[in-house]
């Protein structure tokens, strides 16, 4: 499970309720928690630190011979009201860089139709109804973003290129990239810890964002415990 800070990570740990020994990796540090069975990772902040961190994780893991099953990315995120409202969580139907592409004189083009990369990943959707199942979350798609959204124009130009937005955050896009070149299926669930629009500091809830966090993934462990009963291949 990759996270962009410690304290993301911590939250998610708790979750599991067991104390995490270190792993440590050429530029990141895994926590190893839940009995052994789940890899935590503070990937950092952004696509590309978080791809990088990832794709370090995953490449150590399938030189041990042991290879990773399924990447998470979680974290908080900013939610797009009402629909994502404050203390809520978010399971993405689809992985989405938001912002990957060419501004033109008629608008923003994203990189597939200039012809090249692609700007989605899908997680499994039999995941995402069991995960939705379980934890009451939202689902929609989450969108990766180098920028932080910091005004209402920006967020209606976001959500007009993105109905089905719930929530932005900034790793996502990165870590299922770095999922995708190793085959490996990507799932992300997210805490709204603020709204996506002009930046009011006083009105984020990160503490409560945190502890719905962790309360989710207290929800999710059974999920991802049989994880190996899902089609794969979705």
């Amino acid at each position: 499970m990759a996270t962009a800070v410690p304290a993301e990570r911590d939250a998610v740990a708790r979750a599991f309720g067991t104390r995490a020994h270190e792993m440590p990796l050429p530029g990141a540090t895994l926590h190893r928690v839940g009995g052994d069975r789940y890899d935590l990772l503070a990937a950092g902040v952004g696509p590309a630190l978080a791809a990088a961190s990832t794709a370090t994780a995953l490449t150590a893991a399938a030189l041990r011979g042991t290879p990773y099953g399924l990447v998470v990315s979680t974290g908080i995120a900013g939610g797009f009201a009402p629909d994502a409202p404050l203390g809520s969580l978010v399971v993405a139907d689809a992985v989405t860089a938001a912002d990957l592409g060419a501004e033109t004189p008629d608008g923003f083009l994203p990189v597939t139709e200039l012809g090249f990369g692609t700007v989605h990943h899908r997680p499994p959707e039999s995941l995402v109804r069991e995960v939705a199942a379980a934890t009451g979350a939202r689902v929609g798609s989450v969108l990766t973003v180098s920028t932080v959204t910091g005004s209402a124009q920006r967020a209606a130009e976001l959500r007009a290129r993105h109905p089905r937005a719930l929530a932005e955050a900034m790793e996502g896009f990165g870590v299922a990239e770095a999922a995708a070149a190793h085959g490996t299926p990507v799932l992300e669930l997210r805490a709204v810890s603020n709204p996506v629009g002009p930046r009011d500091r006083a009105a984020w809830r990160i503490g409560d964002a945190l502890a719905a966090l962790t309360e989710g993934f207290g929800k999710l462990a059974p999920v991802l415990e049989s994880w190996t009963s899902y089609d794969r291949a979705e």
